[in-house]
């Protein structure tokens, strides 16, 4: 289970990586090389090792659980399997905390990337918050939510401005106030309890097993 959660966070760092996502990357020293082929390329290689490694700890799994039914509830069979797995897991697993701790510590991120990412939705990342808004005016769940939904994939198949598409709808106009559904459309307003978020997660009361407050 440790190192299938190093494994997901390794993947997803890879994800962000990728050309067109570009929004945060595993150190690459001006010394190291990528691809072979494209000098451009920046292989993430700690995180694919991270996510190679973890499979063969995930596939021990498998070798011990074939040591669960043994002839006369206790033959010798087990042992030389443990002789294996046990040694090979643990460090593995200690090896892959270090690397992807590392691996965090020495992240690269780009703010401004993740931006323009959330800005070339046309505000389609703020779907939630409409929806919300309007069960709030008194529109049921279940209408709010085809109404925005039919906007969503008006922007998505014509390539319009979802944004545009809902200011301009007389429907939810008149349902929610003006000022309102520009905030809604507001990124600060969405990232407004980010900050007491970390503080309550990573706090040292909280680590210890308390709540903050």
């Amino acid at each position: 289970m440790i190192t299938a959660t190093l494994d997901k966070i390794a993947t997803e760092i890879r994800h962000l990586q990728r050309t067109e996502v570009r929004e945060a990357e595993e150190y690459f020293s001006e010394k190291q090389k990528g691809s072979s082929a494209m000098p451009h390329k920046r292989n993430p290689v700690t995180c694919e090792q991270i996510s190679g490694l973890a499979r063969v700890v995930r596939g021990n799994a498998q070798a011990a659980l074939e040591n669960v039914a043994l002839w006369h509830e206790r033959d010798i069979s087990h042992s030389s399997v443990e002789r294996v797995i046990l040694p090979d897991s643990t460090i593995l697993t200690d090896y892959l905390l270090q690397k992807t701790a590392n691996l965090i510590d020495t992240l690269v991120v780009y703010p401004q990337r993740m931006l323009k990412n959330l800005e070339s939705t046309g505000g389609l990342v703020f779907s939630g918050q409409l929806l919300l808004d309007l069960a709030e005016h008194g529109m049921s769940r279940e209408d709010a939510y085809r109404l925005v939904q039919g906007h969503a994939m008006d922007a998505w198949k014509n390539d319009l401005n979802f944004r545009e598409l809902v200011m301009s709808d007389t429907t939810i106009a008149a349902r929610v106030p003006r000022q309102q559904l520009t905030e809604a459309f507001n990124l600060q307003r969405q990232l407004r309890n980010v900050d007491k978020i970390f503080a309550r997660v990573f706090s040292k009361t909280s680590r210890s097993g308390g709540m903050t407050t």
